[in-house]
Formats: C-alpha cells, sequence, structure tokens
C-alpha cells in the first residue's frame, strides 16, 4: 500500500523574502543616485580615460591624430551644433576633408575633427556602484572595489574612444578618411568589430564581472541552501512495506 506524507500549511508555504530577493531589491534603489552622480560629475570620469585613449591614438597612428581634448560640440549633417557638454572629447586629426557648401558656411577644405561621447561606454559605472552598495562590506573593503572597478572602467572607456575614433575615420569621414586609414595599415573590418565590441559589450558584461570576481563568498551565501532536507520531498510518495503475515 502506497501513502503520501500530508503536505502542512508550514512546509507549503513560500518565504515572503529571500537574501537574493532583498539584494536586488538594494541593488534597484541605488541605481537612480549613481546614475545621477554619474552624470553630475561626468568630465571627472571621461578625464583619465581621455588621457589614456591620446596616449595610444596619438602613440601608434601619430600620423592620423594630433591631440585629444576635453569638451566639445556635436553637429547634425548641416552642421548646426546639437549639443554641447564638458564632457564631450574633440578628436583633432591630420586628415585633410572636403567640405560641401552649407548654411553654416561656404565650405572648402579643413582638418577632420569629430567630437565622439565617451559616456556611452562608462555607464557600466553606475551598474557596479548599485550592486556594490547593495553588497555588505566594510568600508574599506567596498573602497578597494571601486578603486580596482575605476581601473577597468577607464581602459574599457578608453578603448572605447580609440575604436569610435578609427570608426569615425574608416567608415564616416568619406574617401579622404578611408584613404588614411588603409595607408596606416589597419583593416576597417576589426575597426567595426572592435566598436561593437566596445558599445555593446563590455559596458553590460564589464560591472557583473568585476562584482562577481570581487563579491564571491557572498555570492555563495546567496545561493548555498541551510541545509538539505532530511525527509521525503513534499508531495513524493513513500512506499510502506506490507506487514508480516505467518
Amino acid at each position: 500500500m502506497v501513502e503520501r506524507s500530508p503536505i502542512t500549511n508550514d512546509e507549503s508555504r513560500v518565504p515572503a523574502s529571500s537574501p537574493v530577493r532583498g539584494f536586488a531589491l538594494k541593488a534597484l534603489l541605488w541605481l537612480p543616485l549613481a546614475f545621477v552622480i554619474w552624470l553630475a560629475w561626468a568630465p571627472l570620469w571621461v578625464l583619465p580615460a581621455m588621457h589614456l585613449a591620446k596616449v595610444v591614438l596619438v602613440g601608434l597612428w601619430g600620423s592620423l591624430f594630433d591631440t585629444l581634448t576635453l569638451g566639445g560640440e556635436l553637429l547634425d549633417g548641416g552642421g548646426r551644433v546639437v549639443a554641447r557638454a564638458s564632457y564631450l572629447v574633440t578628436v583633432a586629426t591630420h586628415v585633410q576633408v572636403t567640405i560641401a557648401p552649407s548654411a553654416a558656411g561656404a565650405g572648402g577644405v579643413g582638418v577632420l575633427e569629430p567630437t565622439l561621447n565617451p559616456m556611452v561606454y562608462a555607464w557600466s559605472l553606475p551598474l557596479f556602484a548599485g550592486l556594490t552598495m547593495a553588497t555588505p562590506l566594510s568600508t574599506g573593503r567596498r573602497l578597494l572595489q571601486f578603486a580596482l572597478a575605476l581601473l577597468a572602467i577607464w581602459l574599457a572607456q578608453a578603448f572605447g574612444i580609440c575604436a569610435e575614433a578609427l570608426k569615425v575615420l574608416a567608415f564616416q569621414s568619406g574617401s579622404e578618411g578611408a584613404a588614411a586609414v588603409a595607408q596606416a595599415h589597419l583593416n576597417a573590418n576589426v575597426i567595426g568589430f572592435a566598436y561593437q565590441f566596445a558599445v555593446l559589450i563590455l559596458p553590460a558584461v564589464l560591472p557583473a564581472v568585476l562584482w562577481m570576481a570581487f563579491n564571491r563568498p557572498f555570492i555563495e551565501t546567496l545561493v548555498r541552501r541551510d541545509a538539505e532536507p532530511g525527509t521525503p520531498a513534499e508531495g513524493h510518495t513513500k512506499a510502506r512495506l506490507p506487514p508480516d503475515r505467518d
């Protein structure tokens, strides 16, 4: 004969809260503040990455790039200013391009100076901040994690600035830019792949990888079961042997 062990109300009740749910809620609550601070101090976050990118671009491809400066204006196709911000990066190049006449000017020949938005490569910083602030850590350990994460994110942001600067020359500067890139023995397909990786993959993956690498013990406490059940699982059948008969 087969008996089913009864399920009590206490056994079938799902806990109202869990450590994972509590951590996720804290991280979500920290995110708005992290994004506000990130945007308010945008030039501060951009400056180190810009200098790293400048070292790479001018050092490796000095025939293409002259310098990088903080601050700039974004222009539309007609040459009109659509945005001006102190966190933008202006890239001065040695590439001469033909400028078509427009409402903004008579046109002619000029030196290409594209303006980039490096913040699109660094929104991983507020994501990491939300995760880290929601993690129970000592003040010293939290500051150390922020310092290491900033270094990694600045490197990723510098990579994005370099990739976009090369992408603008290869694909958005007409025949003059494409010829200059080819003369520097750079592969346009590799440039395109590097740009896509910098803008689509790194900002989303980097904060999660950094947080998991820094906080493995805490993650284990979130996913570890406190104790293994010592009785059959609820709802499973339990067979009983028939009584001995003489």
